[in-house]
């Protein structure tokens, strides 16, 4: 079982999870609650000691999302799944990883000057991310609007000049036994053989 310093869990056969801190089985609200607290933790299956921590975090999107109030519509599961299996699967998860991280980041730094100007336990100081986004909603929505459209565009530029530089290429490219478009070949006749007029015969 591979060493780890998180809060260990594991996983039985039965599906119980046990946690090893505490010295006893939790459920998948326990798990969920570990991570609203940021507590670390790894969940191992308890004979193998594979790392099944991703599976669990997935079984609880999944319970959040068959819920009240889903995050992630049909549409955007769909783009999900295509990007699986596409040159493009790594630079997209990286990306929604950043972006979430900034999100969080900038969620952290606001409730920190929050708690410190109206203190910990004011309503003011809870609520103020909730009337920041209420008030900067429509203001974020156009600002990642504008980015998308800008890395749409610079994305077609890229597209073109690879196209450009590929006929380019291929235009300049000695390629053997190639008819010349103009039909200069045809009129001149082929080389080592003079060029036929007329009937042949003499005036």
């Amino acid at each position: 079982m591979p060493e780890t310093k998180n809060r260990l869990i594991k996983k039985y056969p039965n599906r119980r999870l046990y946690d090893t801190r505490t010295s006893s089985y939790i459920t998948l609200a326990d798990v969920k609650e570990l991570v609203l607290e940021r507590e670390e933790f790894q969940v191992v299956d308890a004979k193998s000691g594979e790392d099944l921590t991703r599976s669990i975090l997935l079984q609880i999107i999944l319970e959040e999302e068959a819920g009240g109030a889903p995050m992630f519509t049909s549409d955007l599961l769909s783009h999900m799944i295509r990007f699986y299996g596409n040159a493009t699967q790594g630079m997209m998860g990286k990306y929604l990883e950043n972006n979430i991280k900034a999100f969080t980041e900038m969620q952290g730094k606001l409730q920190e000057q929050a708690r410190a100007i109206y203190g910990e336990n004011s309503p003011i100081s809870q609520d103020l991310w909730a009337q920041f986004l209420n008030f900067q909603g429509p203001a974020l929505k156009s600002v990642m609007g504008a980015y998308v459209e800008q890395s749409k565009k610079m994305f077609d530029q890229m597209q073109e000049q690879i196209e450009s530089q590929t006929r380019n290429m291929f235009t300049g490219f000695p390629f053997p036994k190639y008819p010349p478009q103009d039909g200069s070949e045809r009129d001149s006749g082929s080389a080592g053989e003079p060029a036929k007029s007329g009937s042949g015969k003499k005036p």
